[in-house]
């Protein structure tokens, strides 16, 4: 901080160089400005006065010191030297791809798109909403089936979402009979099918992994999954047994592989009700296991059942195209506890990467990539039976699945090939696979082939140059695809950069703008956090190699488990879980395996707060809670009194008490412990959803208020950015009971005790992205940390402050304090002006901003949560645009404006409403663009009006309509 900032906060000097003054909004003039006009004579006051003192901490977080940037990028370049980048074979859904620069540098390292926000706001995500509707329009047409979504979190967990799916889409004489069997192929991906033992587990159903031939339709069964190309590499022809089954009315999922299928027949073309991968290597790095954008397509039978984000396209108030995200209201927030699914986080950066990969390659380019592929796989096949060993694929993609002969030894193999840099798949003493990809050249053919025939002591023959092809006629693809024109019109880098550049333009990210939505803390996603994301000892690492190639992955994941550990209090940490609700699922699973290993299976009912966020009843019945609703009081605190009652009613049955603290309202409440230890003593086991740790690191942590497991949103609280959906990653803490039973991995080079199955595809989630918030932690250090939180805190109070006589605050503590968020109550402005809270959330459109949350966690408010990261500046900003529309609304209570003809119900005001010559409208047009002179510094237009979302749901087009985007003609299939 800059000047005397001694006098204003207790923590250490921090000088003008360290990363915490950068990564810190207020200065320290600001800080004592702020701090007057609340009343306050320093930080601790407002600390004290906001914090409950018996949940404080005694002493200052025992981890080092912050360093400074230049220090961190040195200590991560040195992590980076540790990891080993061979040439990796090993396949089973993760492949080396080229990301075309042009995509790397304009997408994947432009905050442009990596701070965006998820498109709840329509009118100003447009671009990225563009780039999702191509992924989804590719991702149709690959699969061959009508209807896809805007992506999953991986290839393990769309899996498992096509089975919960087929359960429960169920026919009533299913559920009636009981029929709970799920039939899974063996040669599904071993990840996959350990995520798909870990969900059937808490559901009732009874997964049977079975060799093809064993599918088997009867009575009992309701679903089945086949991999296509399966985890050997085989082609096989499931036409035939997709008919045994649709005669039987049993629907059929398959995972499968985008780049090949466009050489292979679709899966929907041949009868798969649900088609669902990884479109890792469309232009995605391996990133030691992800972020990666699972794909998940679907007949429209299944489009009221689908999981996740569909983007749809609908229309605006002035009739023109506009995109949104269909059926958006998210059904776990609506159904809660009787959703279907918990799914709250997208992988939405990497689908929009995967998706410009389909935009610039076009059908022909990615075509070509996969001929070239499967042709060197052939050649490859060809010459390993030429020295001795047997390719045992009749039929096949990319992969190989080769019999050893009986000279070889896997172990002699192995040392070999290891120290040639190359990484085969050792499936068993006898067997390996060997997976190619794109940017496997000929000489990389000639060392995979030098090796083998070391091992066996033949001589390798000149490799063939002969193109054969190893797909059969009745497999080859005829359909055409990719055919609309923004798969044909960018393949110059000139024209790809310009259409990058014009998305990216039609929307509001953190580069452009604050983005003060509650419960989501879109702060500062530093570019020294982000560095190394790119750098290629991390971005080519595929997530099952050996434990010594991945040394500076696995050195940086046990340093950040550290530190964490000391941030929550807890024992044990786990960061398999790739998204905040993956955590609730993940945890809840580690409370009932503990519950079970004392003998106490009965505990099924998990109590929640009403004010919950949507996904912690949704996450408890995914795993297989009983949920029970606490009621909340006048304050919005958990209403002690029927936690009480509750827990003592269940108490031979209370498993979990699900709780945010701060609350989902965003106040510290007082009676914490007295609530946890409610819980203890009836038996159950309490879980903290940690979506508001901003406000707790450094002064408290749930292990010391007495909490058994919490997740943490490290695309909220540790830098992570959203990247406009997703990436999101979520990791569990645990205290020391439970660590045990954190979730375990076929393929982990970290040894489990009785853990739970995997939650997800990889032993490290999303790994690639925990550089980020290793970084986060590292530069911030102790007092950082700390502060962060504190300045977090500081400047919701200073919103507060400002606004409360504008808007009513509807809840706070003990002492008139928020905590980092608030909410502002905007119910009364419907009935006094016909003006909705979605209306002041398009108005501030016009000013600049990004709309607070809306309607969450109560109808008709706004949560505005400011972060530790903006200048008093922006907050100014900001309050002076909600006064400017609340007094646009007193305008229209006293009549000298019309209602619902008006600035505010009329907003947001496009260059084309404002410019056209047959302005009509009854206010000025410098009162709708420019309300305030500051605006006219970097005036932002909305590409399209305020957005019909009514008629986007009731008319379901998720796909692209054939005709270009300029003047399209839209046909609509008309929902149910």
């Amino acid at each position: 901080m800059k000047g005397d900032f001694n006098t204003v906060f207790n923590i250490e000097w921090m000088n003008h160089n360290t990363f915490s003054t950068r990564h810190i909004g207020p200065q320290s003039e600001d800080i004592k400005a702020m701090l007057d006009k609340m009343g306050l004579d320093s930080i601790d006051q407002l600390i004290n006065e906001t914090i409950p003192e018996h949940i404080r901490l005694e002493k200052d977080l025992d981890i080092k010191d912050g360093v400074s940037e230049f220090q961190y990028l040195k200590q991560a370049r040195e992590l980076a030297s540790k990891n080993k980048v061979f040439k990796t074979y090993i396949g089973l859904g993760y492949y080396n791809t080229f990301v075309p620069p042009v995509i790397m540098r304009n997408v994947f390292e432009n905050p442009g798109w990596y701070t965006a926000y998820t498109p709840y706001q329509a009118e100003i995500s447009q671009g990225r909403l563009e780039a999702l509707l191509n992924y989804q329009t590719m991702v149709a047409d690959l699969t061959g089936l009508p209807l896809a979504n805007a992506s999953l979190l991986d290839e393990g967990t769309a899996a498992a979402e096509a089975m919960l799916l087929f359960f429960n889409a169920r026919p009533r004489a299913l559920v009636k009979a009981g029929a709970n069997v799920f039939l899974a192929s063996e040669d599904l991906f071993p990840q996959t099918l350990e995520v798909l033992k870990t969900r059937a587990g808490s559901q009732n159903i009874e997964l049977r992994i079975v060799a093809d031939d064993e599918l088997i339709p009867d009575e009992n069964v309701f679903g089945c999954m086949v991999q296509y190309p399966n985890q050997k590499g085989q082609v096989n022809d499931y036409a035939e047994l997709a008919a045994r089954f649709k005669e039987k009315n049993i629907p059929i999922a398959a995972g499968t592989d985008l780049l090949s299928l466009t050489l292979l027949t679709p899966p929907g073309e041949w009868g798969a009700d649900v088609v669902f991968g990884s479109s890792q290597r469309l232009g995605v790095p391996m990133g030691y296991g992800g972020p990666h954008a699972a794909f998940f397509a679907t007949t429209e039978n299944y489009k009221r059942q689908i999981p996740g984000r569909i983007i749809g396209i609908s229309k605006d108030t002035n009739g023109n195209q506009a995109l949104r995200m269909a059926l958006q209201t998210r059904e776990q927030h609506i159904k809660r506890e009787k959703a279907t699914s918990n799914i709250c986080t997208a992988q939405a950066l990497l689908a929009m990467m995967a998706g410009f990969y389909g935009v610039y390659h076009g059908k022909e380019g990615l075509t070509e990539i996969a001929a070239d592929i499967h042709h060197k796989t052939a050649r490859l096949a060809d010459a390993v039976n030429q020295i001795g060993y047997k390719n045992l694929n009749s039929a096949f993609f990319d992969t190989l699945y080769i019999e050893l002969p009986a000279t070889v030894d896997t172990d002699n193999l192995r040392a070999e090939a290891e120290k040639h840099n190359i990484n085969f798949r050792y499936i068993d003493a006898y067997h390996i696979g060997i997976s190619l990809n794109e940017t496997t050249e000929v000489d990389d053919l000639n060392e995979i082939l030098q090796v083998l025939a070391e091992v066996s002591g033949n001589e390798v023959h000149k490799l063939s140059t002969d193109k054969k092809c190893f797909i059969p006629e009745n497999l080859k693809r005829t359909s055409d695809f990719m055919s609309h024109p923004v798969f044909q019109n960018y393949r110059s880098e000139t024209q790809m950069m310009r259409y990058l550049k014009k998305l990216e333009n039609k929307d509001l990210a953190l580069n452009r703008s604050m983005i003060p939505l509650g419960s989501c803390t879109m702060k500062l996603n530093a570019a020294s956090e982000m560095m190394p994301v790119s750098w290629p000892e991390f971005t080519n690492i595929h997530p099952f190699v050996p434990a010594d190639q991945a040394q500076g992955y696995l050195e940086m994941i046990k340093e950040m488990e550290q530190i964490l550990c000391t941030i929550t209090g807890f024992d044990g940490l786990s960061f398999m879980p790739n998204s905040g609700a993956a955590g609730e699922y993940a945890g809840l699973l580690v409370i009932k395996a503990y519950q079970d290993s004392l003998g106490q299976n009965q505990r099924n009912v998990c109590l929640i707060p009403a004010s919950a966020h949507g996904t912690n009843p949704a996450s408890a019945v995914m795993a297989g809670f009983e949920v029970a609703v606490v009621k909340t009081d006048a304050y919005g605190n958990v209403d002690v009194d029927d936690l009480k009652e509750k827990a003592e009613k269940f108490k031979d049955t209370l498993g979990a008490f699900m709780i945010t603290y701060p609350s989902t309202h965003g106040v510290f409440e007082q009676n914490i412990r007295d609530i946890i230890e409610i819980i203890h003593q009836n038996g159950g086991q309490v879980y903290m959803d940690g979506a508001n740790m901003n406000a707790q690191v450094g002064y408290t942590n749930p292990g010391f208020i007495g909490a058994d497991v919490c997740h943490l949103n490290l695309h909220k609280t540790f830098g992570i950015p959203h990247g406009g959906g997703g990436p999101g990653v979520g990791p569990i803490g645990v205290a020391k009971h439970l660590k045990p039973f954190l979730p375990s991995h076929i393929f982990s080079p970290v040894e489990t005790e009785e853990g739970i199955s995997a939650v997800s595809s990889a032993p490290f989630g999303s790994a690639l992205v925990l550089m980020i918030s290793y970084g986060y932690l590292k530069m911030l250090g102790k007092a950082g940390l700390k502060e962060s939180t504190a300045m977090a805190i500081l400047n919701a109070n200073y919103l507060k402050e400002e606004l409360k006589d504008y808007y009513p605050i509807l809840y706070t503590g003990k002492n008139g304090r928020v905590a980092h968020e608030m909410i502002l109550d905007c119910n009364a402005f419907s009935r006094s002006a016909g003006v909705e809270v979605i209306d002041i959330a398009k108005r501030l459109m016009d000013f600049g901003f990004h709309a607070p949350t809306v309607a969450f966690p109560v109808h008709g408010t706004l949560m505005v949560e400011p972060t530790e990261s903006e200048p008093l500046e922006a907050l100014d900003r900001f309050v002076e645009a909600m006064k400017t529309i609340r007094e646009e609304i007193r305008e229209i209570e006293e009549g000298k404006a019309e209602q619902k003809n008006n600035v505010v119900s009329n907003a947001p005001h496009t260059a084309e409403m404002i410019i056209t010559s047959d302005y009509q409208l009854p206010y000025s047009r410098e009162k709708a663009a420019f309300p305030l002179e500051w605006i006219r510094e970097s005036k932002y237009f909305t590409p399209v009006a305020k957005i019909d979302d009514a008629f986007g749901d009731r008319n379901l087009c998720t796909c692209l309509p054939i005709e270009a985007y300029d003047n399209p003609v839209m046909e609509f299939n008309q929902m149910d």
